[in-house]
């Protein structure tokens, strides 16, 4: 789990205002998993062959997905006789591609919010990803985020990768929402208490979550159940990629779907821009009402 550094802000109102975009990263920023431009070249191994694998030995034993994933990457890393540090594994991290207009993106989204909201909403970016922790570490756009949650390995006093510490998946990944919704955002905090929702500091209301497929239905489902919103993404050259973004849609999973291209005057821009507009609102409404009760005190 990393944690980004923010500047100061000029004080505000009581009533919350913070808003958070919180993301999936294989398929979503990506075209491919993070494996396919990382470890896995580096082992020699083609993702389809790996991942092929990894679907074979979940039906054969009935196992985790992630957790599969993630003990035959150490049995491959082994078998190579492999040496990949969480320094190496970083350093690959400069290997992976973004769909178009990704690495603009975020500070394009905060130039918006800040000048339809006269500087008075903060956004804030989040990663949630069963992918590997170690690597999201050296991605280039990892300053943009608030925070990113990742499954991670446990490393020995030889660097050597042992076993999972961290497992990060489908179900799991919505414990994170609540952290952010909660402000319980370390790993240590407990999530299990009960807190008022106008004491929680992001409500799930001030909430997007992006995905692109099934995987990320949990989240999407808990974002919208409790007032957020859901946009899945979809790879232009996969027909596969689109057709799982109509069935959440038709499921009511999501409010939009859109190509995952993240340039300027794409659909995706003008989608959330359109929920962001509607956020902002929102925290309007709830300053005001804020400061209309402040009137009614005695």
């Amino acid at each position: 789990m990393t944690t980004k550094r923010r500047t100061a802000k000029k004080p505000q109102p009581a009533a919350r205002n913070v808003l958070a975009m919180i993301y999936d990263f294989d398929g979503t920023l990506t075209p491919q998993p993070m494996q396919e431009y990382t470890v896995l070249p580096q082992l020699g191994i083609k993702g389809e062959k790996f991942w092929s694998e990894v679907n074979a030995e979940v039906a054969r034993t009935g196992g985790d997905p992630i957790l599969t994933y993630m003990r035959l990457l150490v049995e491959k890393i082994e078998a190579n006789k492999a040496h990949l540090s969480r320094e190496v594994l970083r350093d690959l991290a400069r290997s992976i591609e973004y769909f178009p207009g990704v690495e603009s993106w975020f500070e394009r989204v905060e130039d918006y919010v800040r000048e339809r909201s006269g500087d008075t909403v903060e956004v804030r970016h989040y990663i949630i990803s069963a992918g590997l922790g170690e690597i999201l570490e050296g991605i280039s756009i990892k300053h943009h985020f608030e925070r990113i949650y990742a499954s991670q390995y446990y490393f020995n006093h030889h660097e050597v990768a042992c076993f999972p510490t961290i497992v990060i998946n489908d179900t799991s990944k919505t414990q994170y929402i609540f952290r952010i919704n909660k402000g319980r955002e370390e790993a240590g905090q407990s999530i299990n208490e009960y807190m008022p929702e106008d004491e929680r500091p992001i409500p799930f209301g001030h909430m997007l979550y992006l995905g692109d497929g099934m995987t990320d239905v949990p989240c999407m489902t808990v974002t919208k159940n409790y007032g957020g919103f859901a946009i899945a993404v979809h790879n232009p050259r996969h027909a596969a990629s689109l057709a799982v973004c109509r069935r959440l849609a038709a499921a009511n999973r999501i409010d939009y779907f859109a190509p995952a291209d993240y340039r300027p005057g794409r659909v995706l821009e003008k989608r959330v821009r359109t929920v962001l507009d509607l956020i902002i609102a929102r925290i309007r409404f709830e300053h005001e009402r804020h400061a209309f009760r402040r009137e009614l005190a005695p």
